[in-house]
């Protein structure tokens, strides 16, 4: 294992547990690949909201704030024009941007995902949630579909693998919607808050709980056709990367199953799934892959679901 690929292991293991057990059912080279990606995703998210490994937020102010954006879009497009850097995290993209011929827009969509967290950006329908769902994780299924050996003109498998990725993304707003409020970020679309009768300036109030519990479910009930659109890019995979995939998914869902039976205590502590639930999500991911790897490869897939979409 190179340096760069062991920093980048490290990076995930810290990072997220979950994607760190799913991505340990990869090959080889796929998990390196993915743990590199993954590792420079991670810093620029953490680059821009003055954290270390999604902890310990420092608060910056706007100028600083603007400067780092701005040093984001230098290194990535220098990494992708193989430039020679110091950074760990843009050294291992660049290699596997390389190897894999992940496409700059790509790359740079995502950063566009951070700039409107700078901008301060309102979201006033749930299209508007979803796009920026699409730069920061939409985009990341795509890219790491590519990794995974997805050709970068197969658009009907990248488009589940962005599902994938809006699902998850859709997830996570429902999980921190109280902390990310505390944050000044609200992402849920200010079109429900003001039929749910939520401020959009009071979204972590204790006194919205029950309220804000109903709009998360909302949301988890939005990512369900999904995480079901996703499940048909799985038959274009190889068997492995198959099975991290629906692990990965798996363990994602849960945690939106969990957030919505937790009810207005969702954000009493966060909600997550511990060891034992995800060896079993797991294991029935294994039988998802073997069904994508069998059955679903000898039909066509069924049309998608006229579902917001970029790709």
């Amino acid at each position: 294992m190179t340096d760069l690929a062991a920093t980048s292991r490290e990076t995930i293991q810290k990072g997220s547990q979950s994607f760190a057990a799913a991505a340990a059912l990869f090959d080889p080279q796929t998990r390196a690949d993915a743990e590199m990606l993954y590792a420079w995703c991670r810093h620029c998210d953490d680059v821009i909201d003055g954290q270390t490994l999604g902890h310990e937020r420092e608060v910056l102010d706007p100028a600083e704030v603007q400067r780092r954006l701005e040093g984001l879009y230098a290194q990535t497009r220098a990494a992708l024009r193989g430039e020679p850097t110091d950074d760990p995290a843009f050294a291992a993209f660049r290699e596997v941007a390389k190897r894999r011929a992940i496409p700059e827009t790509y790359a740079i969509e995502l950063i566009d995902g951070f700039a409107m967290d700078v901008a301060g950006r309102r979201y006033e329908t749930i299209e508007d949630t979803l796009e920026y769902c699409w730069h920061v994780a939409g985009v990341v299924g795509a890219m790491m579909a590519i990794v995974m050996g997805v050709r970068p003109h197969d658009l009907s498998t990248l488009r589940r693998a962005q599902d994938l990725g809006l699902a998850f993304q859709l997830t996570n707003i429902a999980r921190d919607i109280v902390e990310d409020a505390q944050n000044g970020r609200v992402y849920l679309p200010a079109g429900w808050l003001a039929e749910a009768g939520v401020p959009e300036d009071a979204v972590a109030a204790p006194a919205h709980r029950a309220a804000v519990a109903r709009l998360a479910k909302r949301l988890v009930d939005a990512a369900e056709p999904y995480y079901a659109s996703a499940r048909w890019g799985l038959r274009s995979l190889p068997f492995r990367s198959a099975w991290a995939v629906a692990a990965a998914g798996a363990v994602y869902r849960e945690i939106g199953v969990k957030v919505v039976a937790r009810g207005p205590a969702a954000w009493d502590s966060r909600t997550s799934t511990g060891k034992a639930a995800k060896i079993a999500l797991a294991l029935g991911a294994g039988l998802t892959a073997l069904r994508g790897a069998t059955l679903d490869r000898r039909r066509e897939p069924p049309e998608r679901r006229p579902l917001w979409s970029r790709i």
